[in-house]
């Protein structure tokens, strides 16, 4: 039994290791063009599951370790478990986030009249997601937009008393210090449009800013749309809350 628990051991913590690699390398793959979307997505539930056998399994043979007084065995099974812990604990509160909101990706803190793309437009004419707001069959603009307003009821327009130009000029820098790439900034328009980029996939995200003076006031409406995805997990509208905090 001693000789089958040292085995289980290396076997086990070997196998926590792989898919530790394959949970850090699936989404790098995608990023760098060497893997499709959909395999590296399987790749993380692969590394879900397999994380979960090998906590499930080293906890069995650490009782079973730690009964006959294999020090050595324990320690390695001690450190397979916490490593199979990891892609739970990254995966499992993503799935979480995604099941918590609807599976929109196009979020706007004016759902009637929702800011346009126009410089970035031709940056996504290869992107499974169209421009156009609830552009899809299943999600009319109707539909997304009371979704939005379901779902992020916080959400709304930025009001300033600044010039339609300084907030033009504001927006800019907020937008850079949240890491996303000015695309094209038209202050006649009054309106700035950036790209984000995750860092692990490499998913790109596209930002507008839209300043508005309606006489008594300016009005800052925002819209992030991600690139690709049915859902995006809630990234779209908290971004909106970064900027507007940061404004």
């Amino acid at each position: 039994m001693g000789e089958e628990i040292k085995t289980s051991t290396r076997v086990l913590f070997v196998s926590a290791v792989l898919l530790l690699v394959v949970l850090l390398t699936s989404p790098l793959g995608y990023k760098f063009g060497l893997v499709p979307l959909q395999p590296s997505l399987v790749s993380l539930l692969i590394a879900l599951v397999g994380g979960a056998l090998v906590v499930l399994v080293g906890l069995i043979y650490l009782v079973m370790a730690h009964r006959r007084n294999l020090v050595g065995d324990r320690n390695l099974l001690v450190l397979a478990i916490v490593l199979g812990l990891v892609p739970l604990l990254i995966v499992l509160p993503q799935m979480s986030k995604a099941r918590a909101v609807p599976p929109i990706h196009d979020i706007s803190t004016d759902t009637d009249n929702p800011p346009v793309f126009v410089a970035v437009v031709p940056l996504r004419a290869d992107a499974p997601n169209p421009v156009e707001y609830g552009g899809s069959e299943t999600w009319s603009a109707d539909k997304h937009a009371s979704a939005t307003s379901e779902a992020y009821p916080d959400l709304e327009p930025v009001r300033t008393r600044m010039s339609v130009a300084d907030a033009v000029s504001r927006s800019e820098v907020v937008l850079t210090e949240m890491g996303l790439e000015i695309v094209a900034t038209d202050v006649a328009a009054g309106r700035v449009e950036a790209t984000a980029t995750t860092f692990w996939f490499g998913f790109k995200d596209d930002m507008v800013v839209r300043v508005t003076d309606d006489e008594r006031e300016v009005l800052i409406d925002l819209r992030s749309k991600s690139r690709v995805g049915q859902s995006d997990i809630g990234v779209n509208a908290e971004r909106i809350r970064e900027f507007i905090r940061r404004f």
